[in-house]
């Protein structure tokens, strides 16, 4: 059987009203804006003051139907990518499913940490590939905030609330779309960004609670080692297997956790800094949302056009990592 093409058809984001910036965290915890910036790039975040992260995603995936012309009873698959689902059962991708109306759809969430837009992209795809499903939506949403402790000026900088979203359909121009993709784990690497509590390991009490086991906890520095080498090595890595260099890379999307890190992986692909996507200064780390949040922006601005090779990357929990290289066959939303 041959497989067909998975592209990218329609994009689209959205990002909460509030902003929470540096100034404001300086009256929240020991902290200033210069100390974030040097070491972060991150200037401010937006906040979900009331609601969940379905109703992220939904506002995401709605404008995305409405940019594609398609009513949501067209889509035969919905997957959510997300470590804050609106609860534990049923899924977020199932309150997402009802509430727009997929009644044609299936659906189900994704944790892959910051790695889960890409593991719910190379997973879609493969339902486009086989000939099973023809449109599928992939939405990486998060509410960091309702897991980020802020009295811990390690942590609460650095999150911030917000869904993108893209519709796969297949594509008989062979040379667009999704092109390849290597994805890793090591699990060895999860006692140093995880939750502790919430799950069967430490099912919530008063003693959990206390001990605030229910907020993201995280070791910077053996991270922030691990995610440049990580991020670093397999954005190169999806470069030499496809016999590509630096120059034949229209833009770099980057996970966007911290701009040091950013950095390090585009100097290791050898793309200059004007073809890197960059926007955690304006959102900090939205987790599984930052890379289709960075890929709708662009999209909008006109920056991204048809034909440009793009390389997609992330380093997660888990840890999780891993980079997709994408021959973008979506036109401008000027031209459409």
């Amino acid at each position: 059987m041959e497989l067909r093409r998975a592209t990218i058809t329609a994009v689209s984001h959205y990002v909460p009203e509030k902003i929470l910036s540096n100034s404001d965290l300086e009256k929240m915890v020991e902290t200033n804006d210069e100390w974030i910036r040097t070491r972060t790039g991150i200037r401010e975040r937006r906040i979900l003051e009331k609601g969940a992260t379905s109703d992220l995603a939904i506002k995401a995936v709605q404008q995305m139907l409405t940019n594609r012309g398609i009513s949501a009873a067209e889509i035969d698959l919905i997957i959510v990518a997300t470590i804050t689902p609106d609860m534990m059962l049923p899924t977020t991708a199932c309150l997402v499913q009802d509430k727009i109306g997929a009644r044609n759809a299936w659906a189900f969430d994704l944790n892959a940490a910051c790695s889960g837009f890409l593991y719910a992209l190379s997973v879609g795809a493969r339902f486009i590939e086989t000939g099973v499903h023809s449109k599928v939506i992939i939405v990486g949403a998060d509410k960091m905030t309702s897991i980020t402790d802020y009295t811990d000026r390690n942590t609460c900088i650095l999150f911030g609330d917000a869904a993108g979203a893209v519709l796969l359909e297949p594509t008989n121009e062979k040379e667009y779309g999704i092109l390849d993709q290597r994805l890793y784990s090591d699990g060895s690497g999860g006692k140093y960004l995880c939750m502790k509590g919430g799950g069967s390991l430490n099912p919530p009490t008063h003693e959990t609670i206390d001990k605030k086991m229910h907020y993201v906890y995280q070791d910077g520095k053996t991270v922030f080692k691990s995610a440049v080498i990580g991020m670093a090595e397999v954005a190169a890595e999806i470069l030499e297997r496809n016999h590509l260099k630096g120059e034949d890379i229209a833009w770099l999307v980057p996970h966007q956790a911290n701009l040091r890190i950013i950095d390090a992986t585009a100097k290791r692909m050898g793309i200059d800094r004007n073809k890197v996507m960059i926007n955690i200064d304006r959102y900090g780390n939205t987790t599984a949302a930052t890379i289709p949040l960075c890929l709708s922006e662009w999209w909008q601005a006109g920056q991204l056009k048809r034909g440009q090779k793009i390389v997609l990357a992330a380093f997660g929990a888990g840890y999780t990592w891993g980079a997709t290289l994408v021959n973008w066959s979506l036109t401008n939303p000027e031209k459409r």
